[in-house]
Formats: C-alpha cells, sequence, structure tokens
C-alpha cells in the first residue's frame, strides 16, 4: 500500500538546495584512473563523461554531523526518515549538453515527493528528488532521483556463483570483479562514508549484508563506460533501478544489447539474477 507522504515528512517537498562545483580537472584523472580508463579526455574544457556529474556537487557534511552508518544524520535538505537502511535505488537522465571540465557550473535540487509503502519486506520510504545542472545559465542535465529507505530486514544471503549463460550475439559484454580497493575508490570519490561499502565487519553484523555492496551508482557508471568503449554515439538520456544488492563476494557482468529506440543494460549478479537494469538513448 502506498501513501503520501506522513505529516511529520510532508514539510520537506518542496525543500531546496543549491550547490556550486568547479568541476575539477583532479577529480575528472583520478575517477578515469579508478575505471582504468587511460583514453578518456579529462583535460580542462573537455566534456565530461555522462554520469560523471555524481563525482561533483557532493554533501560535505562535517564528521561530528555523521551517523553510525556514515551517512549525514538525517534532516537537512533529506527529511530525516528512521528506516535505517538508505540506497540510491535509481535515476533517470536527459543530456542536453555536456557539462565542461574546469568551469564553474550549479546544481539546484528540490524534494518532490515523499512516499511511505508496507508489505511483506517491511516499511519503505521514498524520496524523489529533482536536479537541474546548470553551466554559464544553460541547462545542460536534467535528473530526477530515487532514494529508498526501508527497515533493517531479514539478513540476506550470499549468492551462490552458477556459470553466466552465453549473452545475445549482438550484445557487448564486461565481467567485473568487484573488490574492496575499487569500492573503497568510488566512496572517496563520491565523498560517501557509508559503512557497507568498505567496512566489512558493519555491512555484515549491522545491515545484514554478506559482503561489501557495490554501489548502484558505480554500477550505472560502469554500464554507461560500456557503451562508450562500443560506440562513439553520445548517450542523450540513460535511467536505471536497482532491482537487488551486487556484492565483493564474485564477479558479475555486465551486459548491453542495441535495441531498436537505444541500448538495454543489465548487471547479472554471481547466481544469474539481475541487480540492476538501465536503458540508453543515444544520438
Amino acid at each position: 500500500m502506498m501513501t503520501d507522504a506522513p505529516h511529520e515528512f510532508s514539510d520537506w517537498i518542496g525543500r531546496t538546495e543549491t550547490v556550486h562545483d568547479g568541476l575539477s580537472v583532479e577529480h575528472a584523472r583520478a575517477a578515469a584512473a579508478m575505471f582504468d580508463d587511460a583514453n578518456v579526455d579529462v583535460r580542462v574544457g573537455a566534456p565530461l563523461q555522462p554520469l560523471w556529474n555524481w563525482f561533483y556537487f557532493l554533501s560535505t557534511a562535517q564528521q561530528s554531523a555523521l551517523d553510525v552508518d556514515g551517512h549525514p544524520k538525517r534532516g537537512g535538505f533529506f527529511p530525516p526518515i528512521p528506516f535505517p537502511r538508505r540506497m540510491f535505488a535509481g535515476s533517470r537522465l536527459q543530456f542536453h549538453r555536456p557539462l565542461l571540465i574546469g568551469a564553474q557550473a550549479v546544481r539546484e535540487g528540490v524534494i518532490r515527493n515523499v512516499v511511505q509503502k508496507s508489505g511483506r519486506s517491511g516499511s519503505l520510504a521514498f524520496v524523489t528528488v529533482g536536479y537541474r545542472y546548470l553551466q554559464n545559465d544553460v541547462l545542460c542535465i536534467e535528473e530526477e532521483q530515487d532514494i529508498v529507505y526501508r527497515e533493517s530486514g531479514v539478513r540476506i544471503e550470499a549468492p551462490d556463483a552458477v556459470p553466466f549463460v552465453d549473452a545475445p550475439s549482438d550484445a557487448w559484454t564486461q565481467t567485473v570483479t568487484p573488490d574492496a580497493r575499487l569500492l573503497f575508490r568510488f566512496s572517496a570519490l563520491t565523498f560517501n562514508a557509508h559503512r557497507i561499502h568498505y567496512d566489512r565487519t558493519y555491512a555484515e553484523t549491522e545491515e545484514g549484508y554478506p559482503g561489501l555492496v557495490v554501489h548502484g551508482p558505480l554500477t550505472a557508471m560502469l554500464l554507461c563506460n560500456l557503451i562508450r568503449a562500443n560506440t562513439d554515439r553520445r548517450v542523450s538520456a540513460f535511467s536505471f533501478r536497482g532491482l537487488s544488492p551486487l556484492f565483493d563476494l564474485a564477479p558479475f557482468r555486465l551486459v548491453a544489447q542495441p535495441t531498436v529506440s537505444g541500448i538495454a543494460l543489465e548487471a547479472q549478479a554471481a547466481d544469474g539474477s539481475v541487480g540492476l537494469t538501465a536503458t540508453a538513448t543515444l544520438e
């Protein structure tokens, strides 16, 4: 059952924030190094790669303002929803023109909705956030994010690894072996202190995961990078939805298949299940 925002959170709908960022070339170089990509142009004035806007406009909460899970304490721009598990569950982006590295940019954010849901898996809350990214007063990117908060729930068991089935002959694929180094670097580049991504003891004992959790945005970026590695056409729209967490316990596979309208993508877990789906539109 879906319900509107409870009274104590309804005041957050319409709340706004504005963040400025210089889109430093050093940060772009660090991102390229993390992706092991020596070919991407990260010079001043070069176009920022699709989704790399997530490496900028970061929350810089004081250390004393962090909660036990590593996230900033509840309140402020986001409503103080009490459920312990917090996830970046999905996003829809339109790329009108690229942001340029090394130039000042602005991100305007607004809380569009807060919805609660209760079911077999317990209580959840969905926060929808809209963002506009501008450079020189020109709209470059529009984005809508889904942030999900949920109760602890039951412990998640480790997936049983099985061989990946053959991908379609026209699909682009890549196998990714996640490890603590990759997850730590991504956490550092996004200034994300959520401990499920680098603190194995916390992830297992406090949040009930079988290992370190791969960031949903990292998986989405890897899928977008797979497109760039196989075509020169520009990504004009991208959306993703997380279905279930991926872990550092075994490799996962990225699959991108061209369709009539664009590219259909998914990240397949070691047990053959789909952890994340995405779609991309190309120019």
